[in-house]
């Protein structure tokens, strides 16, 4: 789809004052050829709807909207740029919307309409990993999401066991997607430049949620294996009640820990833990 003839985004930020704040974990994309990829990296968005965080000036979101995608729904905290989209409301009535919100309260499976839906996002660094957690509850209602992270992040995302990196992240996002690393991109790439590099994950979510009691008992037990890494199961996983019984159930020696457990090791765990409610 051809874009409309719109604003230069440095221009619609000196309009509109949008600074990017520290305090709402803002570094805005504003080159339109890195948007274009990553809207791209996403796959096919023909006939899909399309939920947006974090959106600042727009950039993702033109990119998004110069797609095939059905409609895109924008969620943004911050007043001042809601207000600066106004200018693609206007370009794209018929596929934009824009809702002020804190995106910790919107749910994807209602806020979108039916699917394929799909999150596509250059999450505000200071609510990325909550925002995760949150969507992979329903990550059956989505077709994908193609998430923007700070590289540290997205390395623990896609961490394999028995590397520093995998942890509560890793286990969480892989025991209900197949998650890729599919793009790296420096401070430059962002205005402001962040301290740190960032990257592209993908996900491509599992037919089936898990029954809320069950990824509430993988919540306590990732949360117990990785809070002191060091320790043994039998002792890191204390506080859950009854490690040992815990451990023979799902099979799993009481002197292993956390990171050394696959994915499917923490589903036996978790299965276990959730028996006991």
């Amino acid at each position: 789809m051809t874009t409309p003839d719109l604003p230069n985004l440095r221009d619609t930020i000196a309009r509109h004052g949008l600074d990017a704040r520290k305090s709402l974990g803002q570094h805005f994309l504003l080159d339109p050829s890195i948007c274009a990829r990553i809207a791209a990296l996403a796959g096919d968005l023909a006939s899909r709807h399309v939920l947006e965080v974090g959106p600042g000036p727009g950039g993702l979101t033109r990119a998004l909207l110069a797609s095939e995608a059905a409609s895109v729904l924008a969620v943004e905290l911050d007043q001042r740029a809601v207000i600066a989209l106004q200018e693609l409301v206007a370009a794209y009535p018929e596929r934009l919307k824009v809702l002020e919100a804190d995106a910790l309260g919107v749910d994807p499976a209602t806020a979108l309409p039916a699917a394929p839906r799909r999150i596509i996002a250059n999450l505000p660094y200071n609510v990325a990993s909550p925002l995760l957690v949150r969507w992979l509850r329903g990550a059956a209602a989505l077709e994908g999401m193609t998430l923007m992270f700070q590289l540290e992040v997205a390395e623990r995302i896609t961490a394999a066991p028995a590397t520093p990196a995998y942890g509560r992240l890793a286990v969480l996002s892989q025991w209900r997607c197949r998650c890729d690393l599919l793009l790296r991109l420096p401070p430059g790439a962002f205005s402001p430049p962040p301290k740190v590099w960032s990257a592209v994950v993908g996900f491509t979510p599992h037919a089936e949620d898990p029954p809320p009691a069950l990824f509430a008992a993988m919540e306590k037990l990732t949360a117990a294996a990785f809070g002191q890494r060091r320790k043994m199961l039998r002792g890191a996983l204390k506080s859950l009640g009854s490690a040992e019984a815990l451990l023979d159930q799902a099979a799993i020696a009481g002197d292993r820990r956390g990171e050394t457990l696959t994915v499917a090791e923490f589903d036996r765990l978790a299965r276990a833990l959730a028996g006991r409610g």
